[in-house]
């Protein structure tokens, strides 16, 4: 039984552009203006020459909280703020002072200077801390996938991590498919509903064949106002590398290959609730894949731990069926070796029999024409017994041999098997130990017959 693991999300992608432009540009000016009123209100400039210092707080703080475009505004309004409202001449944009005009210009380039660094160093500890967080996922992930032999429940693992780890970005399901033996493809793990009650839909299908086929990523409009609507074809649901998609539907699915260097081993399928923009459009996923960013670098690493596992799986499977072709050849040169030398031991007999009673030059009586001619006819019974076994073996192999069982009595089929075995025996004594209240056996009494027959004779 495959032990339930969890795994903590990824930070959230930021919203759209223009709200954190907003918010860094509010605060930026807000700040900076409620600095120069404070330095107005209590009269500090120009009692206290360098009291423009008192920007870089704000400018260190938005540098490191907001970063590097809320430090480069809030230093540019509170130069202009400093020179409007607090260096005379007041409320102009004009310095008649060149030692007043020296001093803002090194306070813009300083206060500048220091906002990029403390966003740097912002920026370094927020990567570092999303590498540490991604590294131990990644870990905990192979972790928990190499620790399982079974591929359903390594699978199954890897889709609800995906939905574990992805959920900030907007992935409600995700289930992984992979072809059949007829090259179909299936589902093999989901997150939402037991495998059992599972089923693609014609779009889906026909969609995770063409991903399969191409290697590319696909998406499909999953709303549900259309699916419940039964009067509306199912076609009309699909929506691929379309400006609609990427703007209108509440739930989207996505469904990306999973691959190994140029082979692909199978397709994930992915349902993105309310803001599929969370995602890239479907143009740009294989130009990150092959140059990511850092938001979707470890996106594209996570799916290929999956595709490495479907991997080891198949190679597993190709290798235990190897070793299985390479002790069946074995056991095939074995068996016909075996078989050569069975079937010469009749057919020596028969010739030998044959042989003789062509003799001219010798008169056989009755009772040694009759014992030569029973020679003939068992070796033949034992030459057809000894074919038979070779065409129920390559029945057997190609899986049309088919037990047809019924209930029967054990101590009736030996009796049977010892009669017809008499010439065989050739007055040779069998000894047989049965208990008295033997219950019948459901068996194929062919097959059955055919089995102790041939241990008898080999004995």
């Amino acid at each position: 039984m495959a032990s339930v693991t969890h795994f903590p999300p990824i930070e959230a992608r930021e919203g759209p552009r223009w709200r954190r432009y907003l918010i860094d540009s509010t605060l930026s000016i807000a700040g900076a203006l409620v600095v120069t009123g404070i330095i107005d209100a209590l009269h500090l400039y120009p009692r206290i020459p360098n009291i423009s210092v008192i920007y870089l707080l704000v400018v260190l703080t938005l540098a490191s909280t907001r970063g590097r475009y809320s430090a480069v505004l809030a230093s540019v309004v509170a130069f202009l703020a400093f020179d409007f409202f607090l260096v005379p001449p007041l409320y102009l944009f004009t310095i008649n002072r060149v030692e007043e005009w020296l001093a803002l210009c090194v306070f813009l380039a300083t206060a500048i200077l220091t906002g990029q660094l403390a966003s740097a160093l912002r920026e370094r500890a927020e990567q570092a801390a999303r590498r540490e967080r991604e590294t131990r996922i990644l870990f905990e992930l192979v972790h928990v996938t190499n620790r399982e032999d079974d591929l359903e429940h390594q699978l199954s693992i890897i889709a609800h991590g995906v939905v574990e780890v992805f959920a900030p970005w907007g992935v409600q399901d995700s289930a992984l498919l992979l072809p059949d033996g007829k090259g179909r493809l299936t589902v093999q793990a989901c997150t939402r509903q037991p495998m059992e009650q599972q089923a693609l839909s014609s779009d889906e299908q026909s969609t995770a064949a063409w991903v399969m086929e191409h290697g590319q990523t696909m998406g499909l409009y999953d709303d549900p106002a259309l699916t419940s609507q039964k009067s509306i074809p199912s076609v009309l649901r699909v929506i691929v590398h379309s400006s609609v998609a990427g703007r209108s539907p509440r739930r989207t699915i996505r469904m990306l290959p999973l691959k190994m260097g140029q082979q692909v081993v199978g397709v994930l399928r992915l349902r993105i609730l309310h803001d599929p923009q969370q995602f890239d459009k479907e143009s740009n996923w294989e130009v990150e894949r092959e140059r990511p960013d850092p938001r979707t670098t470890f996106f594209w690493t996570f799916l290929d731990q999956a595709a490495s596992v479907i991997e080891r799986a198949r190679l597993r499977r190709e290798s235990v069926h190897m070793e299985v072709l390479q002790r069946t050849d074995a056991l095939r040169v074995a068996l016909l070796s075996s078989v050569s030398h069975d079937l010469r031991t009749p057919l020596s007999s028969i010739k030998a029999a044959a042989s003789s009673l062509l003799q001219e030059d010798v008169q056989w009586d009755d009772e040694a024409r009759r014992s030569f001619a029973l020679s003939i006819e068992r070796e033949a019974d034992r030459l057809n017994r000894l074919v038979g076994n070779l065409l129920d073996m390559s029945r057997i192999e190609g899986g049309a041999l088919k037990p047809e069982k019924e209930w029967y009595p054990l101590n009736a089929l030996l009796h049977e098997v010892l009669e017809h075995m008499q010439p065989t025996l050739q007055g040779r004594v069998v000894n047989m130990h049965l208990p008295g209240n033997l219950p019948q056996v459901e068996l194929d009494y062919v097959q059955m017959d055919q089995v102790l027959t041939n241990l008898i004779e080999n004995a």
